[in-house]
């Protein structure tokens, strides 16, 4: 017999004999707190997962205000998977300074938001296999510039107190850094001529690509950035980020996960595809 089931008989006969000494009727009890987030979510009926929906081609609304995208797709399978039926979850669109909270607060579930899973976040939060590695990259119009030593003494845009900043140094330390203060600004810059790259996350950029095939992706990764479906820590979700692994593993078994990130346009997520022929 598991924890939850232990607990559950364990407060049933108690309950009996409370009732059976006080002849009163007690209300209905609750779940005990560490019964398994699993066997909750499935009781329930449906998932609640975070999401983005204003970050093309992981996650936004289409032109009916339908949310989709890869990290959308994802949400769906695995609520498919979790509990057998479909339309089984509750998308909650989620602003980057809130995802952390959300979880934490236990206002959803699961998130798949583009979190990057890193040592630090790690102390605070479970984190599942990759479903994709992103990585800052450069975008530009120019199809002459093609290695970074092309870079040099040219201006490269980046967004103001971005991780990528540091990259764009390491790698390409005689360019010229041109800060902004938001994609679209960059993007502005990038179309006006007045930069000769961008540089951020190549799961953004690629939705620039989408949208404007005159630019081109330079296949040079900077750095690796793991995007994992998040889960709060505790013995209790334990089941559930076991489960929702095994499930992301298959995806990546069967190339279901290659199929929908090749769909969605995004730049080949290729150690993960060397994990999967290994």
């Amino acid at each position: 017999m598991d924890l939850f089931g232990w607990c559950r008989k364990f407060l049933l006969i108690f309950a009996f004999c409370l009732l059976f000494c006080s002849f009163s009727i007690f209300p209905t009890f609750t779940l005990p707190a560490n019964a398994s987030k699993l066997s909750e979510i499935q009781q329930r009926g449906y998932i609640k997962i975070a999401v983005k929906d204003n970050l093309p081609p992981l996650g936004f609304h289409d032109a009916k205000g339908n949310l989709q995208g890869l990290e959308i797709d994802i949400a769906q399978r695995l609520a498919q998977d979790l509990l057998g039926k479909p339309k089984a979850f509750k998308l909650i669109p989620v602003q980057n300074r809130d995802r952390i909270s959300q979880v934490l607060d236990n206002k959803v579930d699961i998130l798949i938001a583009r979190f990057t899973a890193t040592e630090s976040r790690s102390r605070l939060l479970n984190f599942s296999i990759p479903y994709y590695l992103d990585s800052a990259l450069l975008i530009t119009k120019n199809t002459s510039l093609q290695r970074l030593s092309d870079f040099k003494q040219r201006k490269i845009g980046v967004l103001r107190g971005s991780d990528t900043i540091a990259r764009i140094k390491y790698f390409i330390p005689n360019s010229e850094l041109v800060g902004v203060d938001s994609y679209k600004q960059g993007q502005n810059l990038l179309e006006t001529g007045n930069i000769a790259a961008f540089a951020a996350d190549g799961s953004l950029l690629s939705g620039w690509v989408r949208q404007n095939p005159q630019y081109k992706l330079l296949d040079i990764k900077l750095s690796t950035e793991p995007l994992c479906v998040v889960i709060a820590k505790g013995l209790q979700n334990d089941k559930l980020r076991r489960t929702v692994d095994s499930a992301i593993a298959n995806y990546l078994e069967t190339g279901w996960l290659q199929e929908r990130i090749k769909y969605w346009g995004l730049p080949p997520s290729r150690l993960l595809d060397a994990t999967v022929r290994k």
